[in-house]
């Protein structure tokens, strides 16, 4: 399996997490292959020609981009393994869906302008991201009203490796501005889900360290606003 499944991640990329995860909750081999995205391999370029980036998934030669796209893939292709989407039920799925792209629509976007602004347009990323957060926590709670560790049910699902991997990130992001995005007092399901996902072992071994981190967002930060 080593050999006919392989990922194009970076370590950074809460993308990447995702599908890293997504494999190993199903207990799926695969072959992590690093990249550099200031000089990106001949392989992923070949595979990603397109928004040549990562995640790429390539499966016995044939490549899958863009995250959710894989994730949707990964979950197709390996029915035999733990579901991580609602079994037998069309309407639930589609909810989950829904959600997915919400997040990516409308959290994501301010989230990366927070690191890369200052002032009022940092100011205004942060009530965006604080904004749609409070809509996905209402309306996900409404959908998937449960007291389960995760978002539809007892094991982690999508919505749990989407929202859980950007987690890193969420919690940097909060310590460089000093504006917290997710508390008990504001997002209190998120809380609980997040905190029942970074629980998990595979969750730990994946995540990336946070003092590296760190000095990647600042470094990152420093070379926009210079504008190198």
């Amino acid at each position: 399996m080593e050999k006919q499944l392989r990922l194009y991640g970076m370590w950074a990329s809460p993308f990447c997490l995702e599908v890293e995860v997504a494999l190993k909750l199903k207990g799926i081999a695969f072959e992590y292959v690093q990249e550099n995205l200031q000089q990106k391999s001949e392989s992923l370029l070949r595979h990603n020609p397109i928004y040549q980036t990562v995640p790429v998934l390539v499966h016995d030669g044939r490549p899958v981009a863009e995250s959710l796209v894989i994730l949707e893939y990964v979950e197709d292709t390996w029915k035999e393994c733990p579901a991580l989407l609602p079994a037998n039920d069309p309407y639930k799925r589609s909810r989950v869906r829904f959600w997915l792209k919400f997040f990516y629509d409308k959290f994501v976007p301010p989230c990366r302008s927070i690191v890369v602004t200052k002032g009022e347009q940092q100011q205004e990323a942060i009530r965006d991201s604080r904004e749609s957060l409070r809509a996905f926590e209402e309306g996900v709670g409404k959908d998937f009203p449960s007291e389960t560790p995760f978002f539809h049910g007892a094991a982690p699902g999508l919505l749990d490796i989407v929202v859980g991997s950007t987690w890193c990130w969420i919690r940097l992001l909060g310590e460089l501005t000093g504006a917290e995005l997710v508390s008990e007092e504001t997002t209190p399901l998120l809380c609980r889900r997040i905190e029942a996902f970074q629980g998990l072992p595979v969750v730990k071994e994946s995540q990336p360290p946070h003092d590296r981190l760190t000095t990647y967002a600042l470094d990152l930060r420093k070379k926009v606003l210079d504008g190198v």
